[in-house]
């Protein structure tokens, strides 16, 4: 038994007319026609690779916004005691309201899942910390360099608690010494520290460093990136 196609007249088998009768090849109002099935699928890639691309163009402005603010050129001397022929000053872009809201926009995207507070290292790394406390919703404290000789004599200032989550904030990692001497003693007043992350990395071993004490560590722009 054939079959016969209802919405258009086959070729090999020409229609018979009737007087008045109207025969056409298109297709009836209101049928479907040819509908591409993956046109969701590929819209929401399109947004995705935007997206992506928008992530990216902020994130090279904001590295060329952080050089252009804080980058030094001289004669220096790092904490490590090593001479450096150049020098980030983090007082320079975290005093600068515009700069420091990208970066902390930046530094919530490195916080993991779970955590139930932000340090930051005193003195740099108190208005990263800040920033990002009021980014995240999360509280923070400050780790001492060392524990002060008066009243308290805390090494960590603020509300913690013991077993709490903590990421660390620090501004620029050069050995990672002072961040690993952070991190513990958050370890010591009982601080689960989670990950370590910094703004800048100047690339001389310091995120070897902290992994290897233990530490997870990441650092939103390393020095050969910034093209420095």
């Amino acid at each position: 038994m054939a079959i016969v196609d209802p919405w258009r007249v086959a070729p090999e088998s020409p229609a018979r007319q009737t007087p008045g009768s109207i025969v056409t090849d298109a297709p009836l109002a209101g049928c479907a026609q040819d509908i591409d099935l993956r046109e969701p699928e590929l819209n929401a890639r399109r947004t995705s690779d935007d997206e992506a691309r928008q992530r990216d163009e902020r994130r090279e402005e904001l590295a060329r916004d952080l050089v252009s603010a804080a980058y030094l050129r001289g004669d220096f001397v790092l904490s490590s005691g090593k001479r450096s022929s150049f020098y980030f000053d983090k007082y320079l872009f975290e005093t600068k309201p515009d700069i420091l809201r990208r970066v902390s926009n930046l530094l919530a995207q490195e916080i993991p899942p779970g955590i139930d507070r932000i340090a930051g290292t005193e003195l740099g790394a108190v208005a990263l910390a800040a920033a990002l406390s009021l980014e995240t919703g999360l509280p923070f404290v400050i780790a001492r360099k060392a524990p002060k000789g008066y009243s308290t004599t805390r090494a960590v200032e603020g509300e913690l608690h013991a077993g709490e989550r903590v990421v660390l904030v620090e501004d620029v990692i050069s050995t990672g010494a002072q961040a690993i001497l952070a991190a513990n003693r958050l370890k010591e007043a009982g601080a689960d520290v989670v990950k370590v992350v910094a703004v800048i990395d100047r690339e001389q071993g310091g995120m070897q460093g902290i992994a290897g004490a233990g530490y997870e560590c990441s650092a939103l722009f390393s020095l050969s990136e910034m093209g420095v």
